[in-house]
């Protein structure tokens, strides 16, 4: 089974319409691409948005089953993955 990447968030804007909506609504943004590549090209901007110091990406990998996770942050100015492993 293969899903699309995707990378989930808190910026500003959405943890302005968590506190506006009385915790009705998901402080945190799912971001979907369509490959991991593209994914990769726009993580440095994700982090720099990101309200917290990690992100949380989530992905199939190429002839394995299951669901890959990576938890990525910024050091020294760089995108670095911190932990990563299987769910």
């Amino acid at each position: 089974m293969s899903f699309k990447p995707q990378i989930t968030i808190i910026t500003e804007e959405t943890r302005r319409e968590y506190t506006s909506s009385y915790g009705k609504k998901n402080p945190y943004q799912t971001v979907r691409y369509k490959t991991y590549r593209e994914l990769k090209k726009n993580i440095k901007k994700h982090l720099e948005d990101n309200l917290e110091s990690t992100v949380s990406v989530s992905r199939s990998k190429r002839g394995e089953w299951g669901e890959f996770f990576e938890i990525w942050t910024l050091h020294n100015g760089k995108p670095e993955i911190v932990k990563s492993g299987w769910m």
